[in-house]
């Protein structure tokens, strides 16, 4: 090859290599500013984060911050919490779901003793093994299980358990979300205590009413038992022919008996009401004769002091009512004689009225009088047991300060309110509202003299009842014991038979179920004769078969009420002034 073309083939060789060159100057410059971008944008990034890490190590301090504060103030309630656990007097544990003592506080370690073992970890069954559990007649293990199977509930009743030095705790126990067990306990020793004297002390309480109540009733027999002789006899010789000085000895012995029946009943009626043993007999009743009866019974009284005692009975209410009508007749002559008592001019009025249009009806009575009134602070003790206006005025005033009391209870045993509106110096009212039961009358017919038989053992009383029915035109058959009293009820057939319950060789009431028991003594009305009226409740009454019962001493106004109450339809009326006397 000659140097021309040498030289040639050398610039053609340069002139590629400077062109090669010249594209790898430009791929080299590209690249560099690939690399530049991407070195700004990586700087840019690089700020970014620095920024990003600078933020979030702000924000992570923070955090620790706050989370120390947290932290101190979950340790101080914690600590706050388990201070007052700690402080209480009442034992408080946490179990875990396998029955293990998680922790406690010092109360309820020291009701095991102080015990070493009863620590976090113990098992359930750790205090009864140790005895420190009374158990009573259940074994520890029967005990445990009982405990075990309680625990098995959602909800837990709380119990009580006696630990082994006769103290009482009680076991109040909650499951907690996790399944833990949280267990409250609290002494009670105090609590049994206190129940056991308070039971102490209602027996011997109600030992105490016993024992009282024995007491009266036997009082009761033993001063009735011979009242029966002194107030039946001087009421029979009241109605023989007698000059005025020996009335006034008949008169004086009678109302001296009178008397002294009231204090005896006040006492007695508001012990059983004390008792709550006092029952009342619903029965058909004469309303017009029973107000008139009071009426009659009140009026020498309000007429030996020159007032006045008026009855305003509205025509609208039934003449027949049923309800209990010595109860009611017993609530308005406290009610009137007490307005008799404390007026000293004037009148005493009387008022009836009712609402008979609803259900229950009702029958509303006042007693408005002129007499001295009642200060408007003795208004709110008026009704209270020994109560009486004021003291200077008790000199004048005689009574055993029972009567209202006694009211206000029986007209509450009726599901009744009483209430009373004065005005000292002006008089006082005082209102009566009673639930009662209507009824019809129907009149009876008259055939032959009505049979009664009489069991008495005692010849005194025997006398005194044969002298209160003479007048009546009625056949009266005695007899003194119960073989005597069951024989004659077979023969004679009575209408009534008046039965005394304490005759010495044996009971009425034994006689009485006797009676019953015969194909023809089942439906004969049988009215005791007691003295012993605190053990005559409604119950007892029943059970022996008793309709109703009179309390000795007798009176002819009140014999004659029950023997006209029990005369069948075809018997002959009670015939004499004294019959018509005493219902009229």
């Amino acid at each position: 090859m000659d140097i021309n073309q040498r030289l040639s083939e050398e610039r053609r060789l340069r002139l590629k290599a400077e062109h090669l060159l010249e594209h790898k100057q430009g791929e080299l410059m590209a690249a560099n500013r690939k690399l530049g971008l991407y070195a700004r944008r990586l700087s840019d990034e690089i700020v970014e984060t620095r920024k990003a890490v600078v933020s979030a190590v702000g924000e992570t301090t923070r955090v620790k911050s706050d989370l120390t504060i947290a932290e101190e103030k979950v340790d101080r309630t914690e600590r706050r919490l388990w201070d007052s656990i700690e402080t209480v007097r009442d034992g408080f544990a946490i179990f875990d779901t396998d029955n293990r003592m998680i922790l406690s506080n010092p109360a309820y370690v020291r009701l095991f003793d102080g015990l070493e073992e009863v620590q976090p970890g113990i098992m359930l069954q750790l205090p009864c093994e140790e005895g420190l559990i009374d158990t009573g007649e259940m074994t520890p293990s029967d005990w445990r299980t009982m405990m075990l199977q309680r625990w098995m509930h959602d909800e837990m009743e709380p119990v009580t358990v006696r630990l082994w030095n006769g103290q009482y705790v009680r076991v109040m126990d909650r499951r907690g979300a996790d399944g833990d067990i949280v267990s409250l306990v609290i002494n009670i020793t105090e609590t049994i205590t206190h129940q056991r004297e308070i039971e102490v002390a209602q027996r011997k309480a109600e030992t105490a009413s016993r024992t009282k109540s024995a007491f009266l009733a036997n009082m009761s027999h033993e001063i009735r038992a011979p009242m029966n002789g002194i107030v039946g006899m001087s009421d029979l010789l009241r109605d023989t022919q007698l000059d005025d000085e020996q009335k006034l000895f008949v008169d004086t012995i009678y109302n001296s008996a009178e008397a002294l029946l009231v204090i005896i009943n006040d006492v007695l009626d508001f012990s059983k009401m004390e008792a709550t043993r006092l029952s009342l007999f619903p029965e058909p009743f004469d309303l017009q004769q029973l107000l008139s009866e009071v009426i009659m019974l009140l009026r020498p009284a309000a007429e030996n002091k020159g007032i006045e005692l008026d009855l305003d009975l509205n025509p609208c209410v039934p003449n027949t009512l049923i309800a209990d009508p010595g109860r009611l007749r017993q609530i308005i002559t406290n009610l009137v004689g007490n307005a008799i008592k404390f007026t000293s001019e004037g009148a005493v009025s009387i008022r009836v009225n009712g609402s008979f249009a609803i259900s229950p009806p009702t029958l509303s009575i006042e007693i408005e009088d002129t007499g001295i009134g009642i200060p408007t602070t003795k208004l709110s003790e008026i009704f209270g047991e020994f109560t009486q206006v004021e003291a200077a005025q008790n000199r004048r005033f005689d009574g055993t300060g029972l009567g209202l009391a006694i009211s206000k209870q029986l007209v509450e045993l009726m599901n009744g309110t009483i209430w009373v509106d004065s005005i000292e110096g002006d008089g006082s009212v005082f209102g009566v509202t009673l639930q009662v039961e209507t009824a019809n009358y129907q009149p009876v017919s008259e055939l032959r003299k009505m049979r009664i038989l009489a069991a008495e053992d005692n010849a005194t009383n025997r006398l005194v009842f044969s002298k209160m029915v003479e007048p009546l035109n009625v056949d009266v058959t005695f007899a003194s014991d119960e073989k005597e009293a069951i024989e004659a009820a077979a023969n004679i057939d009575p209408d009534l038979i008046f039965m005394d319950i304490s005759m010495q060789e044996i009971d009425g009431k034994d006689a009485t179920r006797a009676i019953r028991a015969t194909d023809w003594g089942a439906k004969t009305p049988i009215c005791a004769l007691t003295a012993h009226i605190m053990n005559e409740d409604s119950q007892e009454l029943l059970e022996c078969g008793l309709d109703h019962y009179l309390a000795k001493p007798l009176k002819k106004k009140q014999t004659v009420e029950m023997i006209s109450r029990y005369r069948p339809d075809d018997a002959l009326p009670l015939s004499g002034d004294t019959a018509q006397g005493q219902l009229g």
